[in-house]
């Protein structure tokens, strides 16, 4: 009896693992309709193998670039006559700044022409028309703001895994969304003893002028780098420390998205290390993915996404409908109707008693066959021993 035990173990097995299945799936799956995916502006990228970095994080700001401030000045003192330049403008080199009246006798007085000596923006104008001049005085300050420097105040236990040429992603407190790739052009001499950091200079490419000296910068240093690690982008990520999961998109479902249970590596400042959970290929959702947990079940129904996609008909569950799951829904909506069973065939029993009876016929017959076949190995002891007892 020993078979059909475990066969009706596995069979029991086998029916609750489907029927847990086909809840999970519909607890974890979130299906919308177009407007729902508009409304959460969902966006999505592909899982694949990529270079993944190693980074440090780093505080700092900008500032300008030596070699790229200028000061103007007199080379004789006298008096401002006109000022032409304006605080915050955009000046080229050459072009007129003031005029400045001499304090040598002459009628009229002799008067000088003072030009930008280089292209850039005019950040501070000291002087004002009348007001006494003399060489010492700085009277404009204009700065070239087509490179600048991003100094980063670095923890000094790193400066041991830092040298020039070494990458970085840059990002001022100004424009959030836009990083700025520059490489490390040296390290500061001396370290800050009171705060345990070392500069760390960038030259960074500002062609638009959008950084300005003083802004805050925040800083991805990159130590070393990994090749063919499955990685996403860090906004896919989703949940706790202690039960980190993905949205991943259906293969079969259009705008139906999986809540995908996985593993995690590294974290660097844009992406994740994923070393369970997802394959390269899998489409995972970087925007609207904290939406997509308060969706519910979405905008569309499993059942209604299943039928639509595979042309038939699916269980409220989204699983397929099977004869027994055919009968239990009829019984159902007789129920509701407030109709007596049917009759017909099954002597009012239920669709699903009538399938557990089989199954157990079918496992008693098993069971008896079984036995049948065990029955002449168990005869042959008794045939021999009868045997010998004649022969005595």
């Amino acid at each position: 009896m020993k078979i059909p035990v475990i066969l009706l173990t596995l069979t029991a097995v086998w029916t609750l693992r489907a029927v847990a299945l086909d809840a999970a799936r519909q607890a974890s799956t979130v299906v919308l309709d177009e407007t729902g995916v508009k409304n959460l502006r969902i966006e999505t990228i592909e899982a694949e193998e990529t270079t993944f970095e190693e980074t440090a994080f780093a505080l700092g700001r900008i500032e300008v670039l030596p070699g790229r401030r200028a000061v103007v000045s007199s080379r004789i003192p006298g008096r401002a006559l006109s000022v032409q330049a304006l605080p915050d403008t955009l000046c080229q080199a050459g072009d007129e700044l003031l005029w400045v009246e001499s304090r040598q006798p002459g009628d009229p007085p002799p008067t000088v022409r003072i030009e930008a000596p280089i292209s850039g923006f005019i950040a501070e104008v000291k002087i004002a028309p009348g007001q006494p001049v003399s060489p010492e005085d700085s009277l404009m300050e204009i700065y070239d703001l087509s490179v600048v420097e991003a100094s980063a105040a670095v923890p000094e236990h790193l400066a041991g895994r830092l040298k020039p040429g070494q990458k970085a992603h840059i990002r001022a407190t100004g424009h959030p969304d836009k990083v700025f790739e520059a490489t490390l052009a040296h390290l500061g001499v001396r370290a800050d003893a009171d705060n345990g950091t070392i500069e760390a200079a960038f030259h960074v490419g500002n062609p638009d002028h959008i950084l300005r000296p003083g802004m805050r910068a925040e800083f991805s240093l990159v130590l070393s780098e990994r090749e063919g690690v499955v990685s996403v982008p860090r906004s896919a990520l989703q949940g706790d420390a202690a039960q980190r999961f993905m949205y991943v998109e259906d293969f079969g479902l259009k705008n139906a998205f999986v809540k995908t249970p996985v593993e995690v590596g590294e974290i660097n400042d844009r992406f994740v290390e994923i070393t369970g959970g997802l394959l390269p290929g899998d489409k995972v959702v970087t925007k609207g993915a904290y939406s997509l947990a308060f969706a519910g079940g979405g905008t569309v129904s499993l059942k209604a996404a299943l039928d639509a996609a595979h042309g038939h008909e699916h269980a409220e569950d989204g699983s397929e409908l099977t004869p027994a799951k055919l009968a239990e829904q009829a019984a159902k909506k007789r129920a509701e109707a407030g109709l007596p069973p049917e009759t017909g065939g099954g002597g009012g029993v239920s669709p699903l008693w009538r399938h557990a009876s089989a199954v157990l016929f079918v496992l008693l017959l098993i069971s008896l066959i079984v036995k049948r076949g065990k029955g002449p190995v168990e005869e042959e002891p008794h045939k021999a021993l009868a045997g010998k007892e004649g022969a005595e």
